[in-house]
């Protein structure tokens, strides 16, 4: 069975974006197109409506082209125990209310326990200062968190 994986919001953005003149961000771009050129075959991947919506926001093809890359996906139900997660996420972490979509993903990801929650969202997500406290409010609502982490982190083979 293969391990698998929730792609939040920055994800596709990062895939379909024009290359970013922003060095940073222009890594981060060829990271996420190497990993998805090259691993993402060894994954079962998964997003939800909450991607979709985010992705069809912004410039109509740019939008286009994010969905394109998400059509053949499973989407992964917001039901209300990950409603409940994300609130508990928003009260407990503390994550900020404009947050709380972040939070919505990570919930997500938890109830329906994937192995790993690939994001590039460092702020409110895959945020080392944030890891105990959103992996201590999962496990304080009776579920294990995913692994949150960074296409870079999921590049690199078995060997390497």
């Amino acid at each position: 069975m293969k391990p698998r994986v929730y792609l939040e919001t920055t994800i596709p953005s990062y895939l379909t974006a024009w290359p970013s003149r922003d060095l940073v961000r222009a890594a981060h771009q060829q990271i996420t197109r190497d990993w998805w050129d090259r691993r993402r075959e060894e994954f079962e991947l998964y997003i939800s409506q909450v991607v979709l919506r985010e992705c069809q926001a912004g410039d109509a093809t740019a939008a286009a082209e994010r969905l394109k890359i998400l059509q053949d996906l499973p989407l992964l139900e917001q039901t209300e125990e990950a409603t409940r997660l994300a609130q508990a996420l928003v009260d407990r972490v503390p994550l900020p209310e404009r947050a709380a979509v972040d939070a919505l993903h990570v919930a997500i990801a938890t109830v329906h326990g994937v192995d790993y929650l690939l994001t590039w969202n460092c702020t409110h997500i895959a945020n080392a200062t944030l890891r105990d406290p959103i992996e201590s409010v999962c496990r304080a609502n009776a579920y294990e968190p995913p692994a949150i982490c960074t296409p870079d982190e999921l590049l690199a083979e078995e060997g390497d």
